[in-house]
């Protein structure tokens, strides 16, 4: 097989026309018919069947063209770190990171990367699942480190690394922090600081307000950033629900507490989501290793049990 004839194979799918197909690519109709012929000779079937308004995909075909864009993001990998070698850099990492992890579990990280490849460069985009997502299999990112999306669209993996949990908090002076349980009821008249309304957590929220007769929370403030909402609930009175890895970063910087509500505490799958592809960069692998022994370490479940373990060694 040729990529010039799979690149001119997509185009004759996209237009279902070999007329308009050849205009688009600046061939005669004849050196496109070849190319295709050429291309199916290869592979040993047929990849389109004539109509009388042009071309349709054979089964074939269509899993050919299903396969055409990793191809390319394929090629545009091997391209990048050609180009990246003959420049003088190893490699060049990019990543989207979910604002709620951790940032001492992402610093290390990173810092473990340039440390132990100094001609290695990162970039690092902090978002949320719905915007880094499409980048990703757009190619815009390599991979991302964040929560288990509810739906993980088709072409991409996911590893787990850690588990984290969400829970309500408030400002530690907060009227409801002072009771050692707290009801739905306790929150449906309280304003709220939450994260877009299509992201997971809230509309966990908001199903949990709905099952109990409730109207939807009501939001006083809106924004991504998990550590400015934060920020604002110790300032403001209003209540979050937030990742207990940002509560804990944060804790030594200003009073927060959280709030024991037994329908509303969510664990909640973070790691690594990438295309699944046969070819991944070195630095890729190296940044994938590298989370992986990690979090081996930052692993909350695996530090409750050594300290069972230890307690227990001491009775």
């Amino acid at each position: 097989m040729e990529l010039r004839d799979i690149e001119y194979f997509a185009v004759v799918a996209e237009h279902a026309h070999l007329g308009r197909a050849a205009a688009a690519l600046g061939l005669s109709q004849p050196a496109l018919s070849k190319s295709l012929r050429r291309l199916e000779s290869a592979l040993q079937t047929k990849l389109v069947k004539r109509t009388p308004k042009g071309v349709e995909l054979t089964l074939e075909g269509s899993t050919l063209l299903a396969r055409v864009s990793e191809l390319r993001v394929s090629l545009q990998n091997v391209a990048r770190e050609i180009t990246e070698v003959g420049e003088g850099r190893v490699g060049r990492l990019r990543v989207g990171a979910g604002l709620a992890i951790s940032e001492p579990f992402l610093s290390a990280a990173f810092a473990a990367i340039l440390k132990n490849s100094p001609r290695s460069s990162l970039r690092v985009t902090l978002s949320d699942n719905d915007l880094m997502v499409p980048a990703l299999c757009n190619g815009e990112l390599d991979l991302i480190i964040n929560y288990h999306p509810p739906r993980l669209p088709e072409g991409l993996v996911f590893e787990r690394l850690f588990n984290d949990r969400y829970v309500i908090t408030a400002a530690a002076n907060h009227p409801l922090a002072k009771k050692p349980r707290v009801t739905v009821a306790d929150l449906a008249n309280e304003r709220w600081a939450l994260s877009e309304p299509a992201l997971l957590p809230q509309q966990r929220l908001n199903e949990t307000f709905r099952d109990h007769g409730f109207a939807p929370p009501k939001i006083a403030f809106e924004s991504r950033s998990a550590v400015l909402r934060l920020r604002t609930v110790v300032q403001s009175g209003l209540l979050d629900f937030t990742s207990e890895a940002v509560i804990r970063q944060v804790r030594h910087d200003f009073p927060v507490a959280t709030l024991q509500v037994r329908e509303l505490s969510m664990d909640r799958p973070i790691g690594v989501i990438r295309r699944k592809e046969t070819y991944l960069p070195p630095i890729v692998k190296r940044m994938l290793d590298t989370l992986r022994a990690l979090a081996k370490s930052h692993n909350p479940e695996a530090r409750q049990s050594q300290g069972r373990r230890g307690a227990n060694s001491q009775t």
